[in-house]
């Protein structure tokens, strides 16, 4: 199984994001071709849960599959990576910048246990989708004793 990568930081409190909005407003009425983005990559997902599987759905355009990892444990998955610009170079200037890029990381316990052997990754047109089996929570492990 191939892996995905993806990063990401705190979010702003409350009054922070209050900040935001009016330098943001303050800007866009001096030049409306200017407005502040967020500092931070954060891509949007969805959890989705049925019977017996979890599907994580993460919304990633322009992240190149190479640059993509997830990790999973039991309760826990961890999607990573990074995008990088699509202009590189001083032979432009940007008059609107509001795409982010760079590394993010997002990690999130999942709403039942699952089974990390049996989980399968797929990503098809900016949206990476992880499917999980569940373990049932009645299910019994039985171990061998041995004299000590």
């Amino acid at each position: 199984m191939d892996y995905i990568k993806i990063r990401f930081k705190n979010d702003c409190d409350y009054t922070d994001a209050q900040s935001c909005g009016v330098a943001d407003n303050m800007f866009r009425a001096m030049n409306p071709m200017f407005a502040l983005s967020e500092r931070t990559l954060k891509p949007q997902v969805d959890v989705f849960e049925t019977q017996g599987e979890i599907h994580v759905l993460v919304e990633i355009a322009g992240v190149d599959q190479k640059d993509l990892g997830v990790e999973i444990a039991r309760d826990i998955i961890k999607v990573s990576g990074i995008r990088r610009p699509a202009y590189q170079g001083n032979k432009g200037l940007f008059r609107l910048a509001e795409i982010q890029y760079g590394s993010f990381e997002r990690a999130f316990i999942l709403p039942a246990p699952v089974d990390p052997d049996n989980a399968h990754a797929s990503y098809t047109d900016g949206l990476l989708h992880v499917r999980l089996t569940k373990i049932p929570k009645n299910r019994v492990y039985e171990i061998a004793i041995v004299e000590g």
